[in-house]
């Protein structure tokens, strides 16, 4: 058992009931205040450990990490010292945050320097992200639009139960969750007789996705197999993949998805570490026909993680629209890494990897508003009142998601933001 991860931990600081970060979790992220500069910090309760000044008051010696790797605007030098650097790192944190251990709990004038309520913190981009990759992974989802978008007898594109179909988005508009962001405009065609006009999209959408951060990969031209991916994978965040299916549906034959994509991405600021999902690793759906050997694994390689999709109207209460879970999805984490390298393609340190949207079998579990309302033919209704059939202008959308057992829960926090009207 990694010691971090041990479900009898207690920490002596206060932790909620129901909290996504308990001392089994400690995710990482970049975060400032009025005072301090931006850099590294682990969540724990409400509250963030401030790594800086616990390197710097003598808390983490012995430990392959310097003073420049917890001052960095982005996790990306931490994260260089790889799978092994980060355990220890965060196994040595859990040590002393343990209720049992009083080296850093005993002394009140380092505590005052290096925790900080959360309410007093500015959450910042977590990584500085080189390259991200977007798959489309979940049957469920890829079946529904197909059976939408194309031929219901034949909803699955012939390679998609043979490959971890994806596509190459665009990481400068890959932003922090709470940003706001402008209804996109593109072209698009409302009559399918008529050419298509330009103009704000009609039907803005959400994807309720997960996302993966890569450790430094292999040279160019070498690959990572199955049994070697989760040793590059730094861990996951919340990811909402905004799409404009308007936009989409009138671009993306011949080669995909572009403007429909590209103009804004949201994440959550808590990397959660693979290592703390150990505890909730389970069994995929089985995979038929049987996949090439490079995608062949051993083992569970899929997740156990609850995840939601919530709608706020301007100054109204939420409304739940979606209860979804990671482990529907077909294709894994491994297999899409793998895939991603086969040919020999590098990932490099800060490298994201979109799950693709996350879909159930079930109406309520469909991780988009496309699916939910197939299609604005079947409108939701909300809490106060109104439906929707896409996001509307001044609607907030949250995605929440958290693993949980017989004896722990751990968190991702929430990845939110508002549509504004178009420029």
């Amino acid at each position: 058992m990694i010691a971090a991860n041990n479900p009898s931990l207690k920490s002596w600081v206060e932790v909620p009931p129901n909290s996504d970060f308990p001392i089994q979790n400690l995710p990482f992220g970049i975060f400032k205040t009025e005072n301090l500069s931006p850099r590294v910090g682990v969540r724990i309760g409400n509250y963030v450990l401030d790594l800086k000044s616990l390197f710097v008051l003598g808390y983490l010696e012995n430990t392959p990490f310097e003073l420049s790797d917890f001052e960095s605007p982005f996790l990306n030098q931490l994260m260089k010292t790889g799978k092994e650097g980060i355990r220890q790192l965060r196994n040595r944190i859990s040590k002393l945050l343990n209720v049992n251990q009083k080296d850093l709990q005993s002394k009140q004038h380092h505590l005052e320097q290096v925790l900080i309520a959360i309410d007093n913190v500015e959450m910042c981009m977590p990584i500085q992200i080189g390259d991200y990759t977007d798959f489309y992974s979940s049957k469920e989802h890829a079946t529904n639009v197909g059976m939408m978008f194309r031929d219901p007898a034949n909803a699955l594109l012939p390679n998609w139960l043979w490959i971890p179909v994806g596509y190459h988005g665009r990481a400068s508009t890959v932003i922090l969750s709470g940003q706001n962001i402008h209804r996109p405009k593109g072209q698009i065609k409302p009559n399918p007789e008529d050419n298509p006009i330009f103009a704000p999209s009609r039907m803005l959408d959400f994807e309720l996705e997960t996302a993966f951060i890569t450790f430094e990969g292999k040279a160019l031209g070498d690959s990572i197999s199955t049994n070697e991916a989760e040793e590059f994978i730094f861990g996951k965040c919340l990811f909402n993949d905004w799409s404009a299916r308007d936009i989409q549906s009138w671009e993306y034959v011949p080669l995909g998805p572009f403007l429909s994509k590209n103009f804004a991405s949201s994440i959550s600021p808590w990397i959660v570490t693979l290592d703390a999902l150990q505890p909730f690793k389970v069994s995929g759906p089985i995979q038929d026909p049987a996949v090439l050997s490079y995608l062949e694994f051993e083992g569970e390689k899929s997740y156990d993680i609850h995840l939601e999709v919530l709608i706020q109207p301007e100054e109204k209460t939420e409304s739940v629209i979606c209860k979804s879970n990671y482990k529907y999805m077909y294709w894994n984490m491994s297999q899409q890494l793998a895939h991603h390298t086969v040919n020999g393609c590098n990932i490099r340190c800060g490298d994201m990897m979109g799950s693709g949207t996350i879909s159930g079998s079930t109406p309520d579990s469909f991780g988009s508003m496309l699916e939910l309302t197939w299609k604005g033919t079947k409108p939701l209704l909300l809490n106060d009142g109104t439906e929707r059939k896409f996001i509307q202008d001044n609607d907030t959308v949250i995605m929440r998601g958290y693993c949980k057992n017989e004896n722990v829960r751990i968190g991702f926090g929430e990845v939110k933001a508002k549509i504004l009207p178009a420029k």
